[in-house]
């Protein structure tokens, strides 16, 4: 679960990956078919085929579980399926379902083949994720009706509906609820022109004017987030207003971008602050998060959680059993020369892996033995 300091800290950042207070045209820039869905180009074409099936055979789809970093467009896949089956889509969170009645009201209000989606799945209570097992299988709940020698349980019927589970977080879900969908996904970082089809679309529904230069530099430092690229595109129309151009081309990008901090690549002021403090203090590493966290002033939570998954899939950091560590990307990157303490420790760690082509298992026990005795 997320504390309020790691909260703050997303939500000053860019280019956070969490909902911001900022983002409130997002719903409505949300494409209502696959046909304006661009990217997930694998998942998009295996919904259609579920999709389609499910619609001659006339019945509800199966349960659908999405998950992946947030900003990739979980809500929005779930409303388009819901729009692609014909039906309606009722909306609540892990969290807000605090007991089992709360869910069953939920549930007993769904007609025939209706989409419930749940985000933040992984933080349903226990008790309520337990009865929710045999709304997802049988379609019907068990209650339990009055209290001592007189309660008596009751079963109530359920129309067929399809459950759309989000998380961010896939591996806190119980494998009870994980089993129980027809279909789990995972929603990877977006192309740079999977981007670019993305906020062309929305600026023509926004009313901006943007180049295609303009649109590759800002897809380009989105990290492959629809919602950082969106949120990016409207504060470089500010930067576009306040230059006096009509138009966003590759001028008011980096203009816009230099002015945020935002390099080449994606990384930020506290990305580079994090890398540089790694370098020029701890002459690349190895270095425990503790320590990081006090020379930088960060939170370590925010650390671990905010900032390291982006380092961490681009090559930049690596975890060590000693420590977090520099990689040689890294060096580049800032600009900066291994020292070469770092160039030998790198060196000292690369042992070559035992051969094992072309020998019986007599001769691998003897060795193991030799070895032990040595």
């Amino acid at each position: 679960m997320m504390n309020f300091n790691e909260q703050e800290n997303e939500e000053e950042r860019v280019l956070g990956r969490l909902r911001q207070p900022g983002d409130t045209e997002e719903k409505a820039l949300r494409p209502v078919t696959f046909d304006e869905y661009s990217g997930q180009t694998k998942v998009k074409n295996n919904l259609k085929i579920f999709i389609d099936a499910a619609k001659k055979r006339g019945e509800a789809l199966d349960h659908v579980l999405l998950y992946g970093p947030p900003g990739l467009g979980k809500t929005t896949l779930a409303g388009i399926i819901a729009s692609e089956m014909g039906v309606a889509m009722h909306i609540t969170t892990g969290p807000s379902i605090e007991k089992a009645g709360d869910l069953a009201a939920l549930l007993t209000n769904l007609n025939e083949n209706e989409v419930l989606f749940i985000d933040e799945i992984h933080r349903l209570n226990k008790s309520v994720e337990e009865v929710l097992y045999p709304a997802m299988e049988d379609y019907c709940l068990d209650l339990m009706i009055g209290k001592g020698p007189a309660a008596r349980s009751v079963r109530l019927d359920l129309p067929h509906f399809t459950l759309v589970g989000a998380t961010t977080r896939a591996g806190m879900l119980s494998a009870p609820l994980r089993d129980r969908f027809g279909m789990i996904h995972r929603l990877e970082l977006y192309e740079t022109e999977d981007l670019m089809e993305i906020l062309k679309r929305d600026a023509g529904l926004l009313g901006i004017a943007i180049n295609d230069e303009g649109l590759r530099n800002i897809a380009s430092r989105s990290r492959g987030t629809p919602r950082i690229a969106i949120r990016l595109l409207k504060r470089m129309r500010d930067f576009a207003s306040y230059l006096d151009k009509d138009i966003i081309d590759k001028e008011v990008s980096d203009y816009g971008l230099n002015a945020l901090d935002i390099d080449g690549i994606g990384l930020d002021a506290v990305d580079r602050r994090l890398l540089t403090s790694i370098a020029d203090i701890f002459k690349g590493g190895p270095v425990g998060l503790e320590t990081l966290a006090a020379c930088t002033g960060e939170d370590p939570v925010t650390i671990e959680d905010v900032y390291e998954p982006f380092l961490l899939q681009n090559g930049f950091l690596h975890k060590t059993p000693r420590g977090r560590m520099l990689t040689l990307r890294a060096f580049e990157h800032l600009g900066l020369t291994p020292p070469p303490s770092f160039i030998a420790g790198m060196k000292s760690t690369e042992v070559a892996p035992p051969r094992y082509e072309n020998i019986s298992i007599e001769d691998w026990q003897n060795s193991n033995k030799d070895g032990e005795n040595g």
